[in-house]
């Protein structure tokens, strides 16, 4: 039905035929010449029908999102006229057939981005025409080639693992599937293939890939979906600086070839610790040159309680901040500032002016400064590089929460006094905690999920003191978003019960949910390890997107809906009958 795409029609074709297939994006009626911007997936060109041609007719009824094929000849414009900003800029086709091959309908949105999201959704294939919308996808397309020629090359075997699958606690709610055949029992689809990735290893296929679709039945954010898409490797006899060895120069080799961007080799490593030390995040934006700053040291001596009670408490930490050229916020502003570290558990938060640097504590202006001696200042001072026009913030509290709440200031306050740096700053944070308590359950939790290895090989000593150990764990973090976390495996079945019985699951419990893969562990299941990449995330930020509903085709609203098939629905009562299922309203 065409010769060429509209975006691909350029100079080089200057005086040649071309029929062309598309939307109508545009059409302008000038009395003697009628102009249509012609567009479809590889771009927009200019057709100018002109009166004497015999398609002005057929041209004159045409409206926005017509679908049409139009045939002419490719002519230069003059150069005054030139558009610089469209591939098909300095050419335009002369109309000589215009053919409608199907109407449009009044069109439900503008099709730009002041549609609201609720229309976009409803009307999704109409807002997927979108030079935006078609950009997104197709680079998402881009990047799923280069994923899989980096891992092919490197002799990885692409796998399938089953949909329909086994419940286990992955920390979210299963979404279930009611068996038919099976009365009274239920599929959960996968909230990751995790245990079936490890039996591969189990089976000896020694390096697995796949780009797997999951499900989690959780409250929706903007970086979450109901169903996602994660890039899935596991490997056999391997260590952690193998696994985060590989997937570096994959995932640099998948940025080069969908972007063209090279990103830094080797990336920068931090420790869990040091990474919400000095950032108050276990993903760090570096982007942001702005750290966290202990000051425990300098202000223990102080009479001011609401440091030097925590100053002196080994479990907590006095954090400072320093905003370059900060002195300039209004008590508003700072109030603004408190009230969002409130948010993440900040009680409070404490603020100085540095009017004056080189003036000591007369060059100050706060509320605290009373409380501070010579002593105090000077080594806060100089912890901090604090200069003359400088803010000061602090935070006081149990360690992991005044390392939060002062993180997220960080990334607000940078955001807001326009300090994030341009380009991709990926690093990895390892040495994860084992575990984390949770006071509500009165439990242990596991911080990454209850197959990662610990740092120590023998049970006894991680039943000894599990509130210390470390994991084998491992995170990608680029600019700011983890996209990919993974973990050297358990692949000794004592160890792997021990797990279990810190995380409160008894040898009944884990035989009933998991004792397939205990029993696989018993038959010389290899050491390994894998991670898993969120690949709706990576897309979105190689997008330059805030949301990742805008680089997935067909997604759900933030209450799990579809609004363009209207799921989920009813169904009707036989269906439910022959499924063993009665609703409860």
């Amino acid at each position: 039905m065409r010769t060429h795409l509209c975006g691909e029609v350029n100079e080089g074709l200057a005086d040649q035929p071309v029929t062309l297939c598309g939307w109508v994006d545009r059409r302008r009626d000038l009395g003697g010449l009628i102009f249509i911007g012609l567009r479809d997936h590889a771009g927009v060109v200019q057709v100018v029908v002109e009166p004497e041609s015999p398609a002005f007719g057929d041209a004159e009824s045409l409206r926005n999102e017509y679908c049409v094929r139009i045939g002419g000849t490719v002519r230069m414009r003059p150069e005054s006229q030139w558009n610089e900003a469209m591939a098909s800029g300095k050419v335009e086709v002369v109309a000589e057939r215009v053919e409608l091959l199907n109407a449009s309908a009044p069109m439900p949105l503008l099709m730009t981005d002041e549609d609201g999201e609720e229309v976009r959704l409803k009307y999704r294939y109409l807002d997927l025409r979108r030079p935006r919308m078609q950009r997104n996808l197709r680079l998402r397309a881009r990047l799923y080639r280069a994923i899989r020629a980096s891992l092919d090359a490197r002799g990885f075997t692409e796998l399938e693992t089953p949909i329909l699958t086994k419940a286990t606690p992955e920390g979210a709610r299963d979404y279930l599937v009611p068996s038919r055949v099976q009365s009274g029992q239920f599929y959960a689809l996968p909230q990751s293939p995790q245990l079936f990735k490890q039996l591969f290893m189990m089976a000896g296929m020694d390096r697995y890939y796949q780009i797997a679709r999951c499900f989690r039945d959780e409250d929706l954010r903007a970086d979450r979906q109901p169903e996602f898409t994660q890039l899935d490797i596991e490997m056999a006899f391997v260590e952690e600086r193998d696994v985060q060895d590989l997937a570096e120069a994959m995932i640099r080799e998948v940025f080069r070839e969908t972007l063209a961007v090279e990103l830094p080799a080797p990336l920068p490593r931090l420790s869990w610790r040091e990474a919400m030390e000095r950032y108050g995040s276990d993903k760090p934006d570096l982007r942001i040159p702005l750290h966290l700053v202990s000051v425990d040291e300098h202000v223990a001596h102080v009479e001011f309680k609401v440091f030097a009670g925590p100053a002196n408490d080994p479990g907590a930490r006095v954090a400072a901040l320093r905003l370059p050229g900060g002195a300039t916020l209004s008590r508003k502003q700072l109030d603004e500032y408190a009230d969002y570290a409130g948010r993440f558990g900040a009680r409070g938060l404490a603020w100085i002016k540095v009017n004056d640097a080189a003036a000591g504590l007369g060059g100050l202006q706060s509320p605290i400064a009373k409380y501070l001696d010579d002593r105090a200042w000077q080594g806060i001072a100089a912890a901090t590089a604090a200069a003359s026009g400088d803010l000061l913030l602090f935070g006081a509290a149990e360690w992991l929460t005044v390392s939060t709440f002062m993180g997220a200031l960080r990334v607000k306050a940078g955001h807001d006094l326009g300090l994030v740096e341009a380009g991709w700053r990926p690093l990895w944070v390892t040495e994860f905690p084992m575990f984390e308590w949770d006071e509500g359950a009165s439990r242990f939790m596991a911080m990454h999920h209850p197959f990662t290895a610990p740092t120590v090989d023998d049970a006894a000593a991680l039943l000894a003191d599990p509130g210390r150990a470390l994991s084998k764990g491992y995170d990608m973090v680029l600019n700011g978003s983890e996209i990919g976390g993974g973990s050297i495996r358990i692949h000794r079945p004592e160890m792997q019960q021990a797990v279990f019985g810190l995380l409160g699951i008894d040898p009944e419990e884990a035989q009933l949910k998991f004792g397939f893969l205990l029993e696989a562990l018993r038959y010389g299941c290899p050491p390994h390890g894998g991670i898993a990449f969120g690949l709706d995330r990576i897309a979105a930020l190689m997008s330059g997107e805030d949301s990742i509903r805008d680089v997935i085709a067909f997604p759900k609203t933030t209450t799990a809906q579809c609004l363009l098939t209207g799921a989920p629905s009813r169904v009707p009562a036989e269906q439910l009958t022959e499924l063993h299922v009665r609703t409860v309203d």
